[in-house]
């Protein structure tokens, strides 16, 4: 990926990503973007907290606390640059609330609880699809 579109992405973007995960979470819950780093190390925005007993408690094998790393996909962020990219880009943090739920299906991430299965989870290669 072009490196100035991924500096305005950690910029333009990712921020608001970060934002909205932020608005969708409870306080403990930190949500930080690590800019991108080269072609070996894309943009990231990490949910990490310290693991929570509620009511039910975490879901059996659910023993680390929560730190998933979320990246995106070169061309699609590149795509963001393109015609109707900002339009693109709104309904997706629209439907990130979706998102976050089929993520931690998928990914044995229990939000709720700030736990997971594995000690990092990486939901990488994302579009911005709505």
């Amino acid at each position: 990926m072009d490196s100035e579109k991924a500096r305005r992405f950690d910029i333009e973007f990712a921020p608001r990503i970060a934002s909205r995960i932020t608005s969708l979470l409870d306080a403990g819950v930190r949500v930080e973007v690590m800019p991108h780093e080269g072609s070996r190390m894309p943009t990231r925005v990490r949910v990490a907290a310290e693991r929570v007993a509620h009511g039910r408690g975490s879901p059996p094998g659910y023993e680390c606390p929560l730190n998933v790393y979320l990246t995106w996909d070169g061309e699609e962020i590149e795509r963001l640059f393109d015609a109707g990219g900002e339009e693109r880009f709104a309904r997706y943090l629209h439907a990130i609330p979706a998102k976050l739920a089929a993520w931690q299906g998928a990914r044995d991430v229990d939000l709720e609880t700030r736990s997971q299965a594995e000690f990092a989870v990486l939901v990488g290669g994302l579009d911005f699809e709505a």
